[in-house]
């Protein structure tokens, strides 16, 4: 069977309060693609425990992720990402993903981390309409659409999305 995304590695963040969906199904759908997908925390091997209650075990800590040899990068949301933006390891992470132009996916409050690491000047985004203006204050445009491509970042609102959100992250690794 054809796998879109065999041999591509990309890293999803975790942390406490992750929303479950956004974190696993990103997860499963990349790996049925054939990607190998890895758990960065605070810690490694730590037990992270979403929002209702599942658990994700992370494999590496932040620290220790070199971009170079991941294919792209994944950003949850709920309220995991408000504990995510505060690492100086993982906005320098995600600023090297944007200057490499590696895929970036993020949703719902995810947006909060790519704030930090300040690169959404001049782009086109969306999110959880909660952090609208913090996105527009981040200098992004905000659209009110399920997903979002702009270049190598895909962005999208919540779980209801997430169909329109793999289906275009999908895509842009591939082309990655």
């Amino acid at each position: 069977m054809f796998k879109r995304l065999a041999g591509k590695k990309i890293i999803s963040l975790v942390h406490h309060d992750f929303e479950d969906l956004e974190l696993w199904y990103p997860i499963l759908r990349l790996k049925e693609e054939g990607a190998i997908v890895h758990l960065a925390g605070e810690k490694a091997n730590e037990t992270y425990i979403g929002k209702y209650g599942v658990p994700a075990i992370s494999d590496y800590e932040y620290g220790s992720i070199n971009a170079r040899e991941y294919d792209a990068i994944l950003v949850p949301g709920g309220w995991a990402p408000d504990k995510i933006r505060r690492f100086p390891e993982v906005l320098s992470l995600l600023q090297s993903m944007e200057e490499n132009k590696k895929p970036i996916g993020q949703i719902c409050h995810a947006g909060w981390v790519l704030i930090s690491a300040k690169i959404l000047q001049g782009k086109n985004v969306t999110s959880t309409p909660g952090i609208k203006d913090d996105m527009e204050n981040a200098g992004a445009t905000w659209i009110d659409e399920p997903v979002v491509v702009d270049g190598n970042l895909v962005s999208s609102r919540r779980p209801p999305d997430l169909p329109d959100y793999l289906r275009e992250l999908i895509n842009v690794i591939e082309k990655g």
